[in-house]
């Protein structure tokens, strides 16, 4: 077993190689381990090392596979494969959940229920049980705050040593209440020379215990103390007051009895913290450097364009936008391609800002891409841009896979050729028979739900232009408010701007949170919007029903029209397709149809100015950012609206607290903290950009307060110690860090 002093002389001598190997770029692998030129070379035939005199198995590295550990066969190895152990180095930031305190003794009292702590007890009496799975009981005394405390002890199956009456013992388990009184189940007898151990308690997954996975951790460890490389310079450290790399591990994975449970806040936790976080930061500033390394066209201000198309909308723009307009225009001037982030609200108006670049861009000559994440929003934009734009004498385009393979031909050539300035379209954009003249704006909506792999495909199209490597600018949007932690740690390759204020004409939303028997209710007040000339939606979840209970589509609307004979409903889903969907969702804005009930698919984009009601189904089951953008559908107009927020019970704690948040207020940051609070970033960025959001240590949620520490760390690094970036972002982000080589 590893010992927790410090490591043998071997590993000072590489700690004093460590400049000349920092030199080499491919000398560490994603764990961090020293890929030697000169380890022994593999015997093509055995696999085995050849030497000068007998052939053996080489040990095992932290970059070898983990069923190279003793005791990991294939089984445990696709076992652990599923807590994305696949390598022994990546046992190492196999992260504790919590760890067990084997040096304090608890006294016997209801505050302590439900944890896991140790116990001392004096068993009076012992029974043995042959029915149901318990086969030992005991009755004992302990210790409490204000006297002496009756326990009941149960114990299953093996357990070792049988427990022996009139003798004290210490039991380590959790205390609970029972219907005597307190009790354990199962409880560890803690011999004497175990006294003092704090054990760390790993996610676990099925048919892996946590003796096994202490046990594999530990011979990681072993294996870390040859093997391990630490590539945050020594003066950086001093200066901090942090360990070495190899010593941080020990704290986390071998806690010394006399140093207590590790905690967030000491010396070891916060370099690991610091460090991820500093190195999340510079793969992202890494992967602007890289793309900003290629020119884009300059595009100098161009006013005319955007004059005339104000003056055919008759209104002006506020004067957040105007700002954010002229942040754009100054990226598109340089020969950079911009990489910038606009932020607004629901009903912000970020389509206009958009419309204002994408101008701008096509009078310089160039064209427009456009991509949204669903073909309904995708229509959506294609039919208001091309109420705006055609006036100007401009060609809008909508590309999308409900079409036929002839128009689709005959739109792919206009793209070709030029005669189209700006197509639309969803991920079908970025395949590779779509070709462009002069691609010169990228315009991504709703950023969160593509990965970075698809946004950077669509600029790829307009790389390698007039015979020399160029890159279009970029304008990505966002409804979703990102949350200043998410922004710092996720998007430090854009620049960002915020629109922080609503058109006039924009009205609040009250919101309301009704139980669902009361549906009654909810459906006369539909009637009575309606018969006033207004209109409504009805949100659930589920097109039809399935396995959770929450109202589906088809249900609702066969259920709304027995209710409400004399209105007209319509429908819309997700398996709809593109005309389906287009064609009910025209009838709804054109007044024919007083209801409409949908799926989540009218989450973004959808503009009805005269619907003032939203209904939302089993309201208890989304998050704050999908609820907060399914409000957003109303509100659109000058008459007051309503958002009806229908609940099951039982209701929990967290869903009553996210429903109560949504009554209280409709500022998208305040509820995107917490969505993130609540949900974590992978599922407030969608899962597709979870490849950049995964930590393995920091919490963005719980350590927000180290950003800006990790700012600095990464600035840093990047002035004095460069060679340093490469081996932590090998380390820390692994794969994630190839979106920087574009």
């Amino acid at each position: 077993m590893l010992s927790h002093e410090s490591p043998p002389e071997s590993l000072s001598f590489w700690h004093a190689q460590r400049r000349v190997v920092y030199r080499q770029k491919s000398s560490f692998d994603r764990t961090g381990a020293r890929m030697s030129p000169s380890a022994p070379k593999k015997n093509r035939t055995s696999g085995r090392a050849t030497g000068s005199g007998r052939t053996r198995k080489p040990s095992p590295g932290l970059s070898s596979p983990v069923a190279d550990l003793p005791g990991v066969g294939p089984k445990v190895a696709e076992k652990l494969a599923r807590l994305h152990i696949e390598t022994v180095g990546d046992l190492l930031w196999h992260q504790p959940l919590r760890y067990e305190d084997r040096g304090t003794r608890q006294p016997l009292s209801p505050e302590h229920v439900g944890e896991a702590a140790l116990f001392e007890v004096r068993i009076n009496e012992v029974r043995p049980l042959f029915r149901g799975k318990a086969r030992l009981v005991c009755q004992g005394v302990g210790e409490g705050p204000q006297g002496p405390v009756a326990v009941t002890v149960w114990f299953f199956g093996r357990f070792g040593p049988t427990p022996q009456a009139g003798r004290s013992y210490l039991l380590f388990g959790e205390l609970q209440h029972g219907p005597h009184g307190l009790e354990m189940a199962q409880p560890e007898l803690v011999a004497p020379n175990q006294i003092g151990q704090i054990r760390p308690v790993y996610p676990a997954t099925e048919g892996i215990a946590q003796p096994k996975l202490r046990q594999l951790v530990e011979a990681a460890m072993e294996v870390a103390v040859r093997d391990l490389s630490d590539p945050l310079p020594g003066s950086i450290r001093e200066a901090r007051g942090w360990p070495s790399l190899m010593r941080a591990l020990q704290r986390i994975h071998l806690p010394k009895r006399n140093d207590g449970v590790p905690a967030r806040g000491e010396p070891a936790l916060q370099r690991l913290i610091t460090e991820e976080l500093a190195t999340h930061i510079l793969a992202l500033r890494q992967r602007r450097a890289v793309t900003r390394q290629v020119a884009a066209p300059a595009i100098p201000p161009r006013d005319h364009l955007f004059a005339q198309l104000l003056g055919h909308l008759g209104f002006t723009p506020t004067g957040a936008q105007q700002r954010v307009i002229g942040e754009i225009k100054t990226d598109l001037a340089q020969e950079l391609p911009m990489l910038r982030l606009v932020q607004g609200d629901v009903g912000s108006g970020k389509t206009l800002v958009a419309a204002a670049a994408a101008l701008d861009v096509i009078d310089a000559g160039y064209q427009v891409a456009l991509m949204a994440p669903t073909a309904l929003l995708a229509e959506q934009h294609a039919r208001n841009f091309a109420q705006w734009f055609e006036p100007l004498g401009l060609s809008v385009l909508l590309l999308s896979g409900q079409q036929s393979a002839a128009s689709r031909r005959e739109r792919l050539a206009q793209l070709a050729d030029g005669r189209a300035q700006i197509v639309i379209g969803t991920h079908a954009l970025f395949q590779e028979s779509v070709a462009f003249d002069q691609l010169g704006l990228v315009i991504v909506d709703e950023q969160h739900r593509f990965g970075v792999h698809q946004r950077l495909a669509l600029t790829d199209k307009g790389a390698s232009q007039d015979g020399g490597a160029r890159r279009p600018h970029q304008l990505i949007m966002t409804a979703t408010p990102i949350p200043r932690t998410l922004a710092m740690t996720q998007f430090a390759d854009l620049d960002v701007s915020v629109i922080d204020e609503l058109p006039p004409g924009r009205t609040p939303v009250t919101t309301v949170v009704v139980r669902a028997d009361r549906r009654g209710e909810v459906i006369e007040r539909i009637s009575q919007v309606c018969a006033e000339g207004r209109q409504a939606y009805w949100v659930c979840p589920l097109i039809e029903e399935g396995q959770i209970e929450a109202q589906a589509a088809e249900t609702t609307f066969a259920m709304l029209g027995e209710e409400l004979p004399h209105l007209n409903i319509g429908m819309v889903h997700g398996r709809m397709n593109a005309a389906e969907k287009q064609r009910e969702m025209a009838r709804f804005k054109a007044g024919d149809y007083h209801l409409l009930v949908a799926t989540t698919v009218i989450e973004v984009g959808v503009d009805v100015p005269n619907a003032s009601l939203m209904i939302i189904e089993n309201a208890e089951r989304m998050g704050l950012a999908q609820l907060h953008q399914l409000r957003g559908r109303v509100g659109r107009g000058a008459t007051a609206s309503h958002c009806v927020l229908l609940f099951d019970e039982p209701l929990s704690d967290r869903a009553r607290a996210r429903l109560g948040l949504m009554r209280e207020t409709e500022d998208g940051f305040r509820l995107a903290e917490a969505d993130l609070e609540q949900r974590g970033p992978g599922e407030v960025l969608g899962t597709r950009q979870a490849g950049i959001a995964k930590l393995k240590i920091a919490d963005l949620q719980e350590d927000q307060g180290k950003l800006e520490e990790a700012g600095q760390l990464a600035d840093e690094l990047l002035e004095r110690f460069p060679e340093s970036v490469h081996p932590l972002i090998t380390r820390w982000v692994g794969a994630a860090g190839q979106y920087g080589q574009v």
